[in-house]
């Protein structure tokens, strides 16, 4: 990648602090290293007050606004711990474009990268391998210079409370133990009402301490392993799995809508060409009326060998991010839908026929569409990538991502890059 000297140099470092990056499933990658904490007590006395843009909600932390055009970088919670790699990632916000950071609230682990208030949450911060003790006052440093924070939390993907709830885990069929996916992670059965109530003190505690907003990820059934032996112990048996987890979808936004908390979703890439729920219960349509922003993850390299003609997608990045979010947007200003959506009723359309004998009738026809409310454009985000798997992504695969979003009017995104180094030369400055 090309970056300034400086900042290569010095996000070097976690190649040695974070060790290697692992890709989990087809939708994220993360690592896990040691913890590194210190007191930013004296940056923040020493640092600059801004005027910020605020709003009241029920957390005692005031709150930036939600930016029209939200342009972010993502933070682990191994680097929010380590002041030398988060101190490159803000200077790196102050002198670009982007003026938002998502960190890891609640990671692949499970485990969280801040002390809760919660007893009940607490063990996911004792069992931490990396976060920040410092997490409020480094959230309000970024406040003073208008930096809107948004945290991160997975949702169903968490080895940690599995361990400690086995009873809310996803079972295996065949001896009723708990199962992994490949890469040897627990899942929490989407129908869990523990794990609702569970994922809901996070979001609540991730605000109250700074956040300005709630990104929920791995909101899904699990996709990898030994599916024929997954067990759904707690999901209903007359229901789908997209009827499911549209149900914890309308839990979790009764929820935040509550406590006046933002909230985005991830989604899949391929949402947003696909109608059915890619067994893993996620449809674009479900998930929209329930979350303030929608942010499908069409990275090129997740797509597959030969998808919409093209034999390797990393060859057409800024064609295929053209075409999937140009899909993305027209499901979303739409006001119909093939899809039967919880709660809507099929369309009718009357045609009218005639008889010598008996003159005009009227019957009603169905259509096969369904209504759906429209919603805005900028409910969309784009997920970029910036990191080398499938190819090489650098200033003109990053830069491409970007224009193919707004040439079809999708103007926020966030960038993806899971060892935290991203490709400056893309990014314009102030």
């Amino acid at each position: 990648m090309s970056n300034s000297p400086a900042y290569t140099t010095a996000l070097a470092a976690i190649v040695l602090i974070i060790g290697a990056t692992f890709f989990y499933g087809v939708t994220r990658a993360d690592f896990s290293s040691v913890t590194y904490e210190k007191n930013y007590a004296a940056a923040i006395a020493s640092s600059t007050s801004t005027t910020t843009d605020v709003f009241i909600s029920t957390s005692t932390m005031q709150h930036i606004k939600t930016p029209e055009v939200v342009k972010a970088i993502y933070m682990t919670s191994c680097v929010v711990g380590t002041p030398a790699l988060r101190d490159n990632l803000v200077k790196l916000i102050e002198e670009t474009e982007i003026n938002s950071v998502m960190i890891d609230a609640k990671d692949y682990s499970g485990t969280l990268s801040f002390k809760p208030t919660s007893a009940e949450l607490l063990p996911a911060w004792e069992a931490s391998k990396c976060g920040a003790r410092d997490m409020k006052d480094f959230l309000r440093l970024l406040k003073d210079k208008n930096i809107y924070t948004i945290a991160r939390v997975t949702v169903f993907q968490d080895p940690h409370y599995a361990k400690l709830h086995p009873e809310l885990a996803v079972r295996k069929k065949s001896d009723g133990g708990v199962w992994h996916d490949r890469k040897g992670l627990a899942f929490l059965d989407v129908g869990g009402k523990g794990t609702w109530d569970y994922i809901v003190e996070i979001a609540k505690e991730s605000h109250n301490i700074g956040f300005d907003e709630i990104n929920f990820d791995y909101i899904r059934y699990p996709s990898d392993g030994n599916m024929s032996d997954t067990s759904y112990t707690l999901s209903d048996p007359t229901l789908t799995k997209s009827d499911q987890l549209e149900k914890f979808f309308i839990y979790l936004a009764e929820a935040m809508r509550a406590e006046g908390i933002v909230t985005s979703a991830d989604l899949f890439g391929m949402t947003t060409t696909n109608t059915d729920d890619l067994n893993i219960g996620q449809v674009l349509e479900k998930a929209m009326p329930h979350f303030d922003y929608i942010a499908p993850m069409v990275y090129p390299s997740h797509y597959p060998v030969n998808f919409n003609g093209w034999k390797n997608p990393n060859d057409h990045v800024y064609d295929l991010i053209h075409f999937v979010m140009k899909s993305a947007v027209n499901r979303t200003t739409a006001t119909t839908t093939k899809l039967k959506l919880m709660g809507s009723e099929e369309l009718y359309k009357d045609v009218t026929t005639y008889a010598s004998t008996t003159g005009t009738t009227t019957t009603k026809l169905k259509t096969g569409l369904y209504s759906k409310p429209s919603y805005p454009v900028s409910k969309l985000r784009t997920w970029i990538q910036d990191f080398d798997y499938g190819g090489t992504y650098d200033i003109a695969e990053v830069k491409a991502q970007i224009q193919a979003s707004r040439d079809v009017g999708v103007h926020s995104w966030m960038i993806w890059s899971p060892s935290n180094r991203y490709t400056v030369g893309a990014l314009s400055g102030n």
